[in-house]
């Protein structure tokens, strides 16, 4: 089946330079030039993922951002031409999947796509990890914590069960990094601390003293196998 995506982009010619790109490589792409139009097409018809421009004309991307997660979990990548890390740490903290930072090689786009596409799928196991009273569902990728379910995006998702499959070991940055397949991104860019944060407010019951997910200071973090 072919991945629809949804290319939020007010720059033309860039805009058909992507959508050619990722044709040739077999997606279907349909493009909207605002934030407006971005979101009406959004709400009306089903997309894969979304590939989202920071700055457009009407409105700001990490508006649309917000208001795409608050409805849907389908994939977002972040296109900023910005230098502010501050706004690709705000665009993660929003729920956005990933970000790429103009100017940018097609190709990249299009690992970076096809890598958040891959984890939004997930590796369909049937089991259920259960740490007393959090379940993981690798089936129906979904997070409960006493039997309710646990609002994270599909990174986020894919973050907490590689730390759960590897409980009671202490994970670096870079090992989770690598185990996500996820791109390297820049020494500065504390993304996994982004995402963990997301993750605590989630499953732990007091995310500023969390008892599922420790910190090890210089290190990383590990999962702990006894929970209540």
């Amino acid at each position: 089946m072919t991945d629809r995506i949804l290319l939020i982009e007010d720059d033309t010619r860039l805009a058909e330079m992507v959508r050619d790109y990722l044709d040739g490589a077999g997606f279907r792409v349909t493009r909207a030039p605002n934030g407006t139009a971005g979101l009406t097409l959004h709400a009306r018809e089903a997309f894969d993922a979304v590939v989202l421009d920071l700055m457009l004309p009407d409105m700001d991307g990490l508006t649309v951002c917000s208001q795409i997660r608050a409805r849907a979990a389908t994939p977002i990548l972040m296109l900023t031409a910005r230098g502010d890390a501050m706004d690709r740490v705000v665009g993660l903290e929003l729920g956005a999947d990933d970000y790429l930072p103009k100017p940018f090689e097609p190709r990249e786009l299009l690992a970076r796509l096809r890598a958040i596409l891959r984890r939004s799928k997930g590796d369909r196991k049937s089991d259920v990890l259960r740490f007393g009273r959090l379940e993981i569902d690798r089936d129906a990728r979904e997070t409960r914590l006493d039997g309710g379910a646990r609002p994270l995006t599909s990174y986020q998702f894919e973050l907490l069960l590689v730390l759960a499959e590897h409980a009671g070991r202490v994970m670096s940055r870079d090992t989770l990094m690598d185990l996500l397949k996820a791109q390297p991104l820049e020494a500065f860019d504390r993304s996994i601390d982004v995402h963990i944060s997301r993750i605590r407010a989630a499953i732990e019951d007091d995310a500023k003293k969390p008892r599922r997910i420790i910190t090890v200071r210089g290190a990383g973090y590990v999962f702990a196998k006894a929970q209540d």
